[in-house]
C-alpha cells in the first residue's frame, strides 16, 4: 500500500496512512517535517489565501503559504475571514435517486401491543427534576444484577431497571424553549419501544410539575406507567420503597413477552461520531453510510444529527432533500446556530476538540464533510427539531447539538432502538434504553481500546477490507444487536450516567 491516501483527483491534500518522516518521497514529493499519521500533506504548493480541498470540498483556506509536501493543519488551514461563510449551491433536490428496490430482512424483537418493536425490553426510572435522582437511582439499583441478583433472577426476560437523571426541571421558565425540550424528551423515553415500563419521580415544588408534562405530552398513567412525589409519598425512604413495590408488580408482565421474528423495517439507527479523527471520514463513517443505505433498502430508519458538525457540508445533504421545503427547513436550523453561538460569543469553528484536532481534523468544515458521510447516500426524507417523533420511513435528519450524549438523547427520544458511534480517538460511551455499537476508524485505535469498541473499521485504511464488506458488516452487526446480542458497552454498564437532555435558556 501506499503511505497515504489520496481521496479525490481534484484535492490538494493526501492523508497519511501512518506516520511520515521527513525526507521521504510521497508521489515523488519529499516530505517537509514530520506528517502524524491521519493528518494532511500539501500535495503540490498553495498559495496564501487560497481555499484548501479535501473530498473535492472547501476544508478552509491557507493563512500563509503552503510549500509541497509540507504538513497542512491548524499552523497554517483556517477558516478565513469570512470564517466560512462562502459560497455552497444547496441544489434542493438536484440528487434526488429513485427509491431503492424493498428488500427483506429480519430480527429478533420484542412487538408492542401496539405495534411498536423493540430492541431491548427494559424498565425505565426516569425524573421530572434533579432533585429525584438520588431516589430514582436507589430504586434501580435495587434491581441491579450486580450487587442485587436475586431481585430479577426470576424475569429472564428483562434486561434490567435503569434510572436515567438529568441535571435540571427548575429553575427554569416553565413557558420557554427549554423546558419544551425537556418536557419532549422524556416523553419521548417515556414511551420508548425499549421501554416496557416506566416509572416518573418527581419532588412536588419543581417547574416541571409532572400533572403539566402529562398533560403537554398527552400521557396518561396505565398499568405499566405510573408516576409520584416524594413530597406526596413522605419522603425518599417511603418513595424508594414505593418504587420498588411499583416494579416488583409489573415484572410479570414485563417479563411475559419473547423475541420473535420483525422486520428490519422497524429498526431506527441514531448516527454518531465522537473523538473523530483525520480517518474517521474515509473508514468507519463511509462504511456506516454504506449499512445506512442497506438498512434504507430493507424499510428502516437512520436519523444524522449534530447540526454544529454538518456545518460547511449542509449542501450535501440538500440536495439529496426530498423537496424543497425539507431542504430549506435544514438550512433553517442552520441558521439557528449561527445565531445561537454569535450571541453565546461563539463561532462554529469551536467545534472541533484538542483530540480531533491532534488526530488530524483542523476546521469544522473538515469535520463536518467526513460526518456526514455516516449518513450514506438516500434520499433525505424529513428533519426534525430535536427530540421531536421521527414517524417518516429512510433517512432522516434531527437538529441536535454536537456533544454526544445531548445529541444521542435527542435521537433516542425521537425513536431510535439503536446507535452506531464512529470514533478515532476512542470514546466510552453507551446509551440506555438503546444499544450502542462503536465503530473503531483505525486499527491503532482497534488494538488498544478493544475493550469498547464492537468493530474495527481500520481494516479499510489497512486494505484489508473493502467499504461494501464493511458496510455488510455493519448491517449484519446492527441486526445480530437488535436481536440480543450484546454491546461492549452494555457489557460494562455504561447507559444511565449518559441520558443529556439539552438545556437552553436561562438558569435561574
Amino acid at each position: 500500500m501506499t503511505p497515504f491516501i489520496r481521496l479525490h483527483p481534484n484535492d490538494d491534500v493526501l492523508i497519511a496512512r501512518t506516520q511520515l518522516v521527513s525526507g521521504s518521497l510521497v508521489e515523488g514529493i519529499p516530505i517537509k517535517g514530520l506528517i502524524p499519521a491521519g493528518h494532511k500533506i500539501a500535495a503540490h504548493a498553495i498559495a496564501p489565501g487560497a481555499p484548501v480541498r479535501r473530498y473535492n470540498q472547501v476544508i478552509g483556506f491557507a493563512s500563509k503559504a503552503i510549500g509541497a509536501g509540507e504538513h497542512i493543519h491548524t499552523h497554517n488551514l483556517d477558516m478565513g475571514p469570512n470564517k466560512g461563510d462562502f459560497a455552497r449551491d444547496y441544489a434542493f433536490g438536484a440528487d434526488v435517486k429513485p427509491e431503492p428496490a424493498r428488500r427483506e430482512a429480519t430480527f429478533m424483537g420484542f412487538k408492542r401491543a401496539d405495534g411498536r418493536v423493540a430492541t431491548r425490553n427494559y424498565i425505565g426510572v426516569l425524573t421530572s427534576v434533579n432533585c429525584s435522582a438520588t431516589a430514582a437511582r436507589a430504586i434501580a439499583e435495587h434491581f441491579s444484577r450486580r450487587t442485587n441478583p436475586a431481585a430479577l433472577a426470576a424475569f429472564p426476560n428483562v434486561d434490567g431497571v435503569v434510572a436515567l437523571t438529568h441535571g435540571t426541571g427548575c429553575g427554569m421558565d416553565t413557558e420557554g424553549t427549554g423546558m419544551q425540550l425537556l418536557q419532549r424528551t422524556l416523553a419521548g423515553y417515556a414511551t420508548h419501544a425499549n421501554f416496557a415500563a416506566v416509572l416518573v419521580v418527581g419532588l412536588g415544588c419543581e417547574a416541571n410539575q409532572i400533572n403539566a408534562w402529562l398533560a403537554n405530552s398527552g400521557l396518561r398513567e396505565g398499568e405499566t406507567f405510573k408516576v409520584f412525589n416524594i413530597q406526596d409519598t413522605g419522603g425518599t425512604t417511603k418513595t424508594v420503597a414505593k418504587g420498588v413495590a411499583l416494579i416488583n408488580e409489573m415484572l410479570p408482565t414485563v417479563n411475559s413477552v419473547k423475541r420473535e421474528p420483525c422486520s428490519a423495517a422497524h429498526i431506527t439507527i441514531g448516527l454518531q461520531c465522537g473523538g473523530s479523527d483525520g480517518y474517521s471520514g474515509i473508514s468507519a463513517n463511509p462504511a456506516l453510510g454504506t449499512a445506512v443505505d442497506l438498512l434504507v433498502a430493507h424499510g428502516g430508519s437512520a436519523i444524522l444529527s449534530e447540526t454544529p458538525e454538518i456545518y460547511g457540508a449542509e449542501h450535501l445533504l440538500t440536495r439529496r432533500a426530498v423537496n424543497r421545503a425539507v431542504g430549506e427547513k435544514l438550512i433553517e436550523r442552520i441558521k439557528w446556530w449561527e445565531h445561537y453561538t454569535r450571541i453565546n460569543d461563539g463561532e462554529m469553528n469551536n467545534n472541533p476538540s484538542p483530540g480531533n484536532k491532534a488526530g488530524g481534523l483542523t476546521t469544522i468544515l473538515e469535520k463536518s464533510l467526513g460526518a456526514v458521510a455516516k449518513g450514506g447516500t438516500s434520499n433525505l426524507q424529513a428533519v426534525y427539531e430535536y427530540a421531536e417523533k421521527v414517524t417518516a420511513h429512510g433517512f432522516v435528519y434531527m437538529d441536535t447539538p454536537g456533544y454526544d450524549p445531548v445529541s444521542a438523547t435527542g435521537q433516542v427520544a425521537g425513536g431510535a432502538n439503536l446507535i452506531c458511534f464512529t470514533t478515532g480517538r476512542g470514546s466510552a460511551y453507551g446509551c440506555a434504553p438503546a444499544p450502542s455499537l462503536k465503530l473503531a476508524t483505525n486499527s491503532a485505535l482497534w488494538r488498544r481500546q478493544e475493550d469498547d469498541m464492537d468493530l474495527n473499521c481500520g481494516e479499510i485504511i489497512d486494505g484489508s477490507s473493502t467499504m461494501a464488506e464493511m458496510g455488510q458488516r455493519i448491517f449484519e452487526l446492527v441486526l445480530a444487536t437488535a436481536s440480543g446480542a450484546k454491546t461492549k458497552s452494555e457489557l460494562h454498564g455504561y447507559g444511565q450516567n449518559e441520558f443529556v437532555p439539552w438545556q437552553v435558556g436561562a438558569v435561574m
